[in-house]
């Protein structure tokens, strides 16, 4: 799904943007696409022009997993945190404890370390927003991964 935010000064940019799109080819579904809404979830984020939010299903998830009590369940938990590890500062450096235990061969330990790293990410996960909009006041570099190009 896309969902553009607009204000008024950027109203032009979107005949630009799908002037853009055409030349290029490329196909918007327009059954999932949204334009100038008030808020809308997409990939599992709540975004409104105030901020960026993991949705509350995604949320609700995370606070009700467990502490791990196997290998299975560590790697589920850093697939749900790593999903938002863009967004959580320093994320190798906090789940470190949590992958070493996901190294082959590694008998299950899940020591101190691994219990504050959990916590910590626990508490990233569920504290919101998690981004906040753009500051229009400062530089800043919009970046696709999608393709070789950029809108």
């Amino acid at each position: 799904m896309i969902f553009l935010f607009l204000v008024l000064p950027l109203m032009c940019a979107l005949s630009t943007i799908l002037k853009r799109c055409e030349e290029v080819n490329l196909v918007l579904g327009w059954e999932k696409s949204h334009f100038i809404v008030q808020e809308g979830t997409i990939l599992g984020h709540k975004v409104s022009k105030k901020e960026i939010e993991v949705d509350k299903a995604k949320v609700d998830l995370i606070s009700n997993m467990l502490v791990p009590s196997s290998v299975n369940q560590v790697r589920s938990f850093l697939g749900h945190a790593g999903f938002h590890r863009r967004f959580i500062k320093d994320f190798s450096k906090v789940s470190h404890p949590l992958t070493n235990i996901l190294t082959k061969d590694a008998p299950f330990m899940f020591d101190e370390s691994c219990m504050k790293a959990f916590e910590k990410l626990h508490s990233l996960l569920l504290s919101s927003p998690i981004v906040h909009p753009l500051d229009f006041s400062l530089p800043f570099e919009i970046m696709c991964d999608a393709s070789d190009f950029s809108i």
